[in-house]
């Protein structure tokens, strides 16, 4: 993934900072309890919601097991529509190709939408370095982009700006990108959309090239989707001479009546809606109509590796619908920007430390952010099972192991720092081996608990430092058992 993130700190460290911002705190638990309150009702809504819930789940593993069939079929059918495909290993390949079309045009600016994957591979910066400035068309985008910020939510980039801050970016930074706000911008939020619209509308208007993502890709008939609630989709999909979509692998669907199944569950997840305001769908080229030069990059950037990985792959299952991150406990508290990676919360939890690998300090650690609680499995509407592959990949920064780099089998070392972890982990597995250690531990510990510290020393103060250890009980459950109910039959 790009650069752009690395270096950060591991998240912990970020989380420390972010958990002490009131602002921030305040905005993230007005949004996503908004939106989660919403999602929750236009779900129930639908008394098949568990049936669209597995019947999504199926297209995607079945998809999954497939996926080199179902990608040959789609470039045969863009290419049969008058597009073509370029194939991408990684970011640095992404970015040359891109780059390298947009210099063809002989043009100097592109419009954006849809851009996860872009900002996953750092496209704006690869684009800059060439002297071809990127321009958001998002709104969130926008803001992140003229406010020099970085996004913090899957759905809403700037959910961690409020109306005021929003204000004052767009006075005192539109005139730099483009046409200035209006004078006398208020923070209501008609003036403020009103402010973007004109804004961007010279840039639809002007732009020749437009760089898009896509939510689907359908093979049976190289038809590309896109699905939004502002109309910037349609500009950029439809006014630019060039159109280039950076789209991941996993993002393929078979048939159009599998893509059925999404367009119910996506908005009804994403944004509580019973269907997004505009979709938006193309197949190659037409002439008189659209682009005249389509090109479709298909990044892989990890996700092949991810693919072999049994447990792991099915974090590609993500239709990046963000459900999961408005309900988690930890992205409430912490942000986006902890995650140190375009992809936040639960989902990002996961995903990242699959595409970027866990070797720096920042990606072992996302494993560990997470309560655990099981919520985001609960509403993710592809059924992707974080909580497990969590588990999974903590395992993996612990202890080591086998896993796919680059297409490779190698065997990863155990993440440094986790040495006492995992002498603890082999004390409890060989306590839990020897009952009567066991039990013999249980009553020292119920004997001596007044003695018992209330922080713990060394390495253990950073959990403690934040928590009561709990009370040791005057005995253990072993002995109540036997106590009251030791003549019982079991």
């Amino acid at each position: 993934m790009s650069g752009t993130y690395l270096g950060m700190p591991s998240f912990p460290r970020a989380a420390h900072d972010a958990v002490r911002n009131p602002t921030l705190r305040r905005n993230l638990r007005h949004a996503t309890h908004t939106i989660r309150d919403k999602r929750a009702r236009a779900v129930t809504e639908l008394e098949d919601w568990a049936e669209l819930r597995a019947a999504a789940k199926a297209v995607k593993d079945r998809t999954l097991r497939h996926l080199d069939h179902y990608l040959v079929r789609l470039e045969q059918a863009v290419t049969a529509a008058g597009g073509t495909v370029h194939w991408a290993a990684d970011a640095a390949e992404a970015n040359r190709i891109v780059t390298g079309l947009v210099k063809a045009t002989g043009e100097s600016e592109v419009v954006k939408v849809k851009s996860m994957a872009t900002q996953e591979i750092g496209l704006n910066e690869a684009l800059e370095a060439e002297g071809i400035r990127a321009y958001e068309t998002d709104l969130a985008e926008l803001i992140v982009q003229l406010g020099d910020d970085r996004p913090s939510h899957i759905l809403v980039p700037a959910i961690h700006r409020d109306r005021y801050e929003i204000r004052d970016i767009f006075a005192g930074r539109m005139g730099r990108w483009g046409r200035p706000a209006p004078d006398g911008l208020t923070d209501r939020p008609a003036d403020l959309a009103e402010a973007a619209r004109l804004h961007l509308r010279e840039k639809f208007l002007r732009a020749k090239v437009g760089v898009s993502g896509a939510n689907f890709m359908v093979a049976e008939t190289g038809t590309l989707v896109v699905v939004e609630s502002e109309g910037n989709g349609r500009m950029c999909l439809t006014l630019p001479e060039t159109l280039i979509s950076v789209v991941g692998i996993e993002k393929v669907v078979p048939t159009w009546r599998d893509l059925e199944v999404f367009l119910q569950v996506l908005p009804r997840s994403s944004t509580a809606e019973r269907m997004n305001p505009y979709t938006s769908m193309w197949t190659g080229t037409t002439d008189g109509d659209g682009p005249r030069a389509f090109h479709l990059v298909l990044l892989d950037n990890g996700r092949s590796d991810t693919l072999a990985d049994e447990v792991g792959r099915q974090a590609l299952r993500c239709i990046r619908c963000s459900a999961c991150l408005n309900v988690c406990p930890v992205y409430e508290r912490v942000g986006g920007h902890a995650y140190g990676s375009v992809y936040s919360g639960p989902i990002g939890a996961i995903l990242t430390p699959q595409l970027r690998g866990t070797g720096s300090g920042l990606d072992a650690s996302l494993p560990y952010a997470s309560s655990l609680c099981g919520a985001c499995y609960a509403v993710c509407p592809v059924a992707i099972d974080i909580p497990e592959v969590l588990v999974h990949l903590r395992e993996r920064v612990v202890q080591g192991g086998e896993a796919t780099r680059e297409g490779v089998r190698v065997r990863l070392r155990p993440a440094k720092g986790h040495a006492a972890e995992r002498a603890a982990m082999r004390a409890a597995r060989w306590a839990l081996d020897h009952p009567a250690a066991l039990r013999a531990g249980q009553r020292l510990a119920a004997r001596t608990r007044r003695l018992h510290p209330r922080r713990l020393p060394g390495p253990g103060r950073a959990w403690s430092d934040t928590r009561d250890l709990p009370e040791v009980p005057a005995e253990s459950f072993r002995d109540w058992w036997q106590r009251t109910r030791g003549g019982e039959a079991r």
